[in-house]
Formats: C-alpha cells, structure tokens, sequence
C-alpha cells in the first residue's frame, strides 16, 4: 500500500497539471455584423480585411482581453434580421432614421458624426461653370444613389421602385461608379458621404478639380452601435470600450482622416433600451 502523503503528492500533482492546460476564462465573443458600407466596411464577403471597421475591431481586441470582437459578412437589407435571429451581437454605424425602431436592441451612442452630400460635376460642354444653387432643387435632375441607402431627401424610403418613379435614380452598389456616371455625364448628381468623398479625391487627385461638392447636406450621419439584448457585452461595457479608445487616441486616429467627426457623449444617452414592437 501507498502512502497517503505520496498518494496526496500525487494527486496535488496530478490536479496542478491539469490546470496548466486549461485557461482561466476564455474571452466572450461578440459577433459584429458587416455590410458594405464604405469606407467603414468594404466588401467583406470577399474576406478583404479593409476599411474603418475592422481597425475599429482590431483596436478594440488590442484594447482588452474579456471580450473577443469578431466580424460576420451581412448586407444592408439583412443585418437586422441577421440582428434579431442572434446571427450577429451587433449592428455598428448605425443611424436613428433608419428603421430599427422595432428591432429588440440596446443603442450605444458612439460619438461619431459623418454627413452625406450631393457631388455634380462643377461645368458641362463649355457652359459656365454651376454654383451651389444647382443642388437647391433636385426635381427634374438624374441621380445616382447607393441602393439600400437611407436618403433624407426621399424622407428615408429606401425603396428602389419609390426611388426610382419619384426621384429618377440610378441605384449602384460603388460609390466609385456613381461618381464615374457624373464624371461621364451620366448622371447629374451624386449623393455620398463626406468620408468617401475626402478618400476617394485622395486617390483620384486628377480628377478632384471637376467636381463641385455642395455645401447642402442631406444629412448628419450620428453613429450609433445597435446591440442585441442578450449579446455577451452589455450597452454600457461597450460604451465604456468606446470611451477608453477616445481616451487612448485610437478613435481619432482611426476616423479624422477620413472627415468623420468625434463628438461628446451624453451620459445620459449611453444605453437606451427598447423593447420590440406588438
């Protein structure tokens, strides 16, 4: 027979290696839904690891360990479904106009703010050069607008068929053809926000000075994060990651090139909880 002080040795041992191989929490995943919506988000059911987004995760995963940020490729039209039948924990650059009154959710503001603008080309054929007037009335004009786009203009239906009938839109899913279609005098006016526009006169510096760039906004883009009730993160520990990435300088880094603003967070207006509609 053994004994017992060898036989406890052993098994102290036994125990001790046993929790060498085991971690002591894993992180919590927290799945965030990825549309095309550039320069956020660019194509990333290609598995492009591009735009602001992913440099969002990829602070945020730098910034603490509790919680893992992965991306899962969704689209424009399905993400609140995707939202709401726990495919994704999180719906991110979201704004109030756009239809989630009714999606269970949990609103982080984020406190960020872009705008979307009208884009024509500043002089056709020789005729003199046009002014800010030209986008004061839009009736009888040709657009070229992102389909699934919310436009303040068309009181935020996204409908193709209402855009088209009532407003004459061309929808496309690049804002690098929309603005080509008025380059080329296919279109009159183009609508994109100020964050792709300042990136994309930066890659096409040639071509920057054909454009006239209007001083009427459609409208302000603030930037909300939209959580699933029962994600793994609550509103407020987002909020509070948010927060230490202003803190840290990664919020701006990330977003001032592009012209996307850093605004102050009301306390107040840190989680908002809605339940879902009858």
């Amino acid at each position: 027979m053994g004994s017992p002080i060898r036989t406890a040795s052993q098994l102290l041992l036994a125990a001790l290696a046993a929790l060498s191989i085991v971690p002591s929490q894993a992180a919590q995943l927290v799945r965030i839904g990825a549309a095309h919506f550039p320069p956020y988000t660019v194509r990333p059911e290609s598995g492009a690891d591009t735009g602001l987004l992913p440099q969002l995760v990829e602070a945020l995963n730098r910034l603490q360990s509790d919680y893992q940020f992965v991306l899962v490729p969704t689209s424009i039209p399905r993400r609140f479904g995707d939202l709401k039948q726990g495919r994704i924990d999180m719906a991110i650059f979201e704004n109030p106009a756009w239809d989630w009154e009714k999606v269970p959710h949990v609103a982080v503001d984020m406190g960020l703010e872009d705008a979307e603008i009208f884009v024509a080309k500043n002089q056709i054929d020789g005729r003199p050069a046009r002014q800010q007037s030209y986008f004061s009335d839009l009736s009888g004009k040709h657009l070229a607008l992102f389909s699934g786009y919310h436009y303040a203009f068309a009181h935020f239906n996204a409908e193709p068929q209402y855009l088209v009938k009532n407003y004459n839109a061309t929808l496309t899913y690049s804002h690098d053809s929309n603005l080509l279609m008025v380059l080329r005098g296919r279109a009159d006016v183009a609508l994109v926000t100020r964050s792709y526009l300042s990136d994309y006169l930066l890659r096409h510096e040639e071509v920057a000075h054909q454009f006239l760039v209007s001083e009427r906004v459609d409208q302000i883009y603030h930037h909300y994060a939209i959580l699933r009730p029962a994600a793994a993160i609550s509103g407020e520990a987002f909020q509070l990651l948010l927060q230490g990435l202003r803190d840290n300088g990664e919020m701006l880094k990330i977003f001032a090139p592009y012209r996307i603003a850093l605004v102050p967070v009301p306390h107040s207006h840190a989680e908002t909880a809605l339940p879902a509609a009858d």
